[in-house]
């Protein structure tokens, strides 16, 4: 039987690349997000392989959706991508709050119910886990958002300790500065680029393709004995850690 993943967030950016390098590999990839038409579109340039499952996976009620989908299969990829940089308004406690909590929501408990419906169907052994953190996990400067991405390593390290015996693997990519995406949403400036192209050593904004390839490395034979681990793709703005 062909090999699948569930890929979260998979509608644009580092999600959609990520599962079509996974289709290109040969698995059917079952994509989730909340918008059905950017679905729609994804599965459209990813080709047959792909199928959409229209859900927020912050969630619980939606969650099953997924798990349907998935129609008893042995899982063997699940890539938790889902997630966002959630601004508002800071200037009550009620409003700071409200910030924390939907940046938890959007960028942990995302993860932690998807893994959690779907962990009876990881394949034992050779299931691979994936929590997309990012560089502000690091290096601060996202408030909430941080906070959030850096809870990640932390569950990453738990799934990688508590399902070790069972040969299921869970490492964290934690991506730098990555265009074509739409986590700026409007938000980034001419200046603000420049200012993150340079503080990479490599002096370029890296790709989705850039961490799709660290994922392919993850799940092929390469990354077999890797897991419990923070894989920094950030061409060179946060060194050795």
């Amino acid at each position: 039987m062909t090999r699948l993943a569930v890929v979260t967030g998979g509608g644009t950016g580092i999600g959609r690349a990520t599962a079509g390098m996974l289709a290109g590999e040969g698995y059917d990839v079952i994509i989730v997000g909340r918008r059905a038409e950017v679905l729609a579109d994804a599965v459209k340039w990813i080709g047959p392989q792909a199928t959409a499952v229209t859900a927020d996976a912050a969630d619980p009620a939606q969650i099953p959706a997924v798990v349907e989908a998935v129609a008893g299969r042995p899982l063997d990829v699940l890539v938790n991508n889902a997630g966002a940089y959630i601004g508002g308004d800071d200037t009550t406690l009620d409003a700071v709050a409200a910030r924390w909590r939907a940046n938890l929501d959007s960028n942990v408990l995302s993860a932690v119910l998807m893994t959690t419906a779907l962990l009876p169907q990881l394949r034992r052994p050779g299931g691979k886990i994936i929590l997309t953190s990012s560089i502000a996990a690091q290096r601060g400067g996202g408030g909430p958002y941080s906070a959030a991405k850096a809870a990640l390593h932390g569950y990453g390290l738990d799934l990688a300790t508590s399902l070790g015996a069972e040969g299921i693997t869970a490492n964290v990519i934690a991506p730098g500065y990555v265009t074509d995406s739409e986590f700026f949403d409007g938000r980034m400036t001419p200046e603000g680029h420049r200012k993150r192209v340079d503080a990479s050593v490599l002096k370029r904004a890296g790709t989705p393709d850039d961490i799709a390839e660290a994922v392919r490395w993850l799940i092929g034979p390469g990354g077999g004995f890797v897991t419990g681990q923070i894989i920094n793709v950030n061409g060179g703005s946060v060194l050795g850690r």
